[in-house]
């Protein structure tokens, strides 16, 4: 039996929020989007490379405050990009570790993002 990686959901609770953080901030990209309803909360996917995630409007479906690590490369180039856009509520460094490089990132949610570069040895 082959497993694909996990795919994380994290919670959000303000879609504009959540739309200015992931994409344009991140630079990720909205692969599809899901309501019930008119009114419900959304559902969505967003990506960037082989990175997944899912961002969820719902009670319930995941808990505020949770972190993911996600592995990349040229991490160091990713943060200058960033830097870049003068984000008004982040402006990430990066920590070096004995595994590699960590860049630790928070949504408006409380959800962290550390991306993570292993150190070439």
């Amino acid at each position: 039996m082959k497993m694909g990686p996990p795919t994380p959901i994290l919670r959000m609770f303000d879609e504009a929020l959540a739309r200015a953080f992931y994409v344009d901030f991140l630079g990720f990209t909205v692969d599809w989007e899901h309501r019930f309803e008119p009114g419900l909360p959304l559902y969505l996917q967003v990506s960037k490379g082989d990175c997944i995630l899912h961002l969820s409007g719902h009670h319930g479906d995941a808990t505020p405050g949770s972190h993911v690590r996600v592995a990349c490369g040229d991490l160091r180039s990713y943060q200058q990009g960033l830097l870049a856009k003068k984000y008004t509520h982040a402006r990430p460094g990066i920590e070096e570790a004995p595994w590699g490089l960590d860049m630790t990132v928070a949504d408006p949610f409380g959800n962290r993002l550390t991306f993570t570069q292993p150190s070439s040895d």
